[in-house]
């Protein structure tokens, strides 16, 4: 089954729809919409956001987590040592267009997808 590791933000910010004035609700959508492609997919998604945990409803074959710490790059901190301690790496595809991101889990042997690409996956998949 494919698995991805998505850096939540970086997805969310990757279309300018106005996500900055209610960042609960975009991360609530993007969840959603991952939602929908897992279950077309027959796919699991791990996602990573920056900020305060909050309440958000993961349908099935979805797994959200916050950021264990705040400031700059934290979740991609944490997308990183996830993928560090993942027992087969090669099977993830970290989801960010990041590129110092990309480059870290790379060396840690998993597969990246830009942001941009991603949403198109999710549209068309």
């Amino acid at each position: 089954m494919p698995r991805y590791l998505v850096d939540g933000m970086n997805v969310i910010g990757s279309k300018p729809d106005g996500w900055w004035r209610d960042r609960h609700k975009a991360q609530r959508s993007l969840v959603e919409q991952m939602g929908e492609f897992a279950r077309r997919a027959g796919c699991e998604v791990t996602v990573v956001f920056d900020g305060r945990p909050h309440e958000i409803e993961a349908p099935a074959r979805i797994s959200v987590m916050f950021a264990t710490r705040g400031g700059p790059d934290a979740a991609d901190d944490d997308v990183a040592r996830l993928v560090e301690a993942d027992p087969e790496p090669h099977e993830l595809t970290v989801v960010t267009s990041d590129a110092d991101l990309a480059g870290r889990v790379r060396r840690a042997g998993a597969d990246t997808l830009g942001a941009g690409g991603f949403r198109k996956l999710m549209a068309t998949d």
